[in-house]
């Protein structure tokens, strides 16, 4: 993989943000904080429709369900 220049002069991870890290590491994600997210990463991919918002998004989600076919 290339290179990131953005990288090229990081040498050691800053110790704030690896007790950041590593404090989430060991934390579950709880319902409310995966439907958020799962609203945030639709809302993204809306590709910037004037129609869709993050409210609208939220509302559909409560609505829509996707059934498993998984036995």
């Amino acid at each position: 993989m290339a290179d990131r220049k953005q990288f090229s002069g990081v040498t050691k991870i800053d110790p704030e943000l690896a007790r950041i890290l590593q404090e989430a590491a060991g934390r579950a994600v709880t319902d409310d904080e995966l439907r958020e997210q799962r609203i945030s990463f639709a809302f993204g991919n809306s590709l910037n429709s004037q129609r869709i918002t993050k409210e609208s998004v939220r509302s559909a989600s409560k609505r829509v369900r996707l059934i498993s076919t998984a036995r």
